[in-house]
């Protein structure tokens, strides 16, 4: 039997049966146990999570969502939060325009909605930084309302189920009105879910679980081609290499000199050490002639970082410097506790290069 002859119906109760066993326990889930004694999902916590998910692995969202409610158990909360802290918050989760987003977002419920979030997809697209997939899940997750939710794993059994030849993005209209005609009006929040944890569990990208699945014969892929094969992409572009150069400054303390940022564009708001001008689109320059101060600055390595569009090498300089010297943009930040400053990955990867222990526990 193919998912055409079997009913949407049928193919979500399937589901939905397979779900109640195997179900993925997440800290922002509410499961089905739970909900069978009455916990209802928190819009909060769906939100929250579906925002730092994007991009982003469930193993390392887990401790990020578990300190964010930590610091601000609800959206109120958040709203009024300092945006460096949020930003020091999120430091080590990458994509940072979703940390300025998320504060901006949560001003948005907090004022506009009187801390309650909209219930339907409109309502959360209007909302800043909530695009069509995050608008879906939260109202199918938080709201039961049945929205067709499309995210990487969903993407993935789709194109399997129905052999989808059209590679993707372009598939992702024909793969979002065959999510909708499954989903049930019948715990479209859990459907959702479903669809997630099957694509992460069984309909995995190599070497799927087939014999597991409980579509079983009903997936097209299995049936005329490699299951592994779909869904099908269009030829990817190579990655730019862009170059800078990124300077280390240490003070007779052991301080390392920062500064911050201008709070829009890549990285924007975050903490950084001094550097080149260098971009997604343009090198800077790599020279020790770019130095932001006049020191005894020696090079000390390169780093490589791979953002989405390119990939970054930055050459280090270190220097030991007077802290008279540095300009009066920035700060003087002990080793220690460079931990809890807002600096993104790139930036750890200089500091480390040039002093190998400033990240290694004490």
């Amino acid at each position: 039997m193919t998912l055409n002859t079997l009913k949407a119906t049928e193919a979500a109760t399937l589901l939905l049966d397979w779900y109640d066993r195997h179900h993925r326990d997440l800290p922002w889930r509410v499961s089905p146990p739970m909900a069978a004694r009455g916990a209802l999902a928190d819009p909060y916590h769906v939100w929250l999570s579906e925002v730092m998910l994007q991009q982003t692995t469930v193993q390392a969202v887990k401790a990020y969502f578990d300190k964010f409610l930590t610091l601000w158990p609800t959206v109120e909360n958040l709203a009024a939060a300092e945006t460096e802290d949020v930003m020091r918050a999120w430091a080590g989760l990458g994509y940072y325009a979703r940390a300025r987003n998320l504060k901006k977002c949560a001003e948005a419920v907090a004022r506009e909605h009187g801390g309650r979030f909209p219930e339907t997809e409109e309502g959360l697209k209007a909302l800043p930084g909530v695009g069509d997939y995050t608008a879906a899940a939260i109202a199918a997750i938080a709201f039961n309302r049945k929205s067709a939710v499309l995210d990487g794993n969903v993407e993935r059994v789709i194109s399997r189920l129905h052999a989808i030849e059209t590679p993707l993005p372009a598939a992702k209209p024909e793969m979002r009105r065959l999510v909708s005609e499954l989903t049930p009006s019948n715990r479209p929040g859990d459907f959702a879910q479903a669809m997630m944890d099957l694509g992460a569990k069984i309909c995995t990208p190599k070497r799927p679980a087939c014999a597991l699945c409980p579509f079983g014969g009903s997936c097209r892929a299995l049936t005329i081609a490699d299951p592994e094969t779909f869904p099908r992409k269009a030829g990817r572009k190579e990655k730019p290499l862009r170059l800078g150069a990124a300077f280390v400054a240490i003070d007779s303390s052991d301080a390392v000199y920062l500064r911050k940022r201008a709070a829009s564009g890549l990285l924007g708001g975050m903490t950084e050490v001094p550097g080149t001008g260098w971009t997604a689109r343009r090198d800077g320059d790599t020279s020790i002639d770019a130095q932001p101060f006049a020191a005894a600055w020696e090079a000390c390595g390169t780093i490589t970082h791979v953002f989405t569009h390119f990939e970054l090498h930055l050459s280090v300089y270190r220097a030991k410097v007077a802290q008279a010297v540095a300009c009066a943009e920035g700060w003087w930040e002990p080793i220690a506790s460079l931990k809890r400053q807002a600096l993104p990955t790139v930036m750890k990867k200089a500091i480390a290069q040039a002093i190998p222990h400033a990240f290694k526990p004490v």
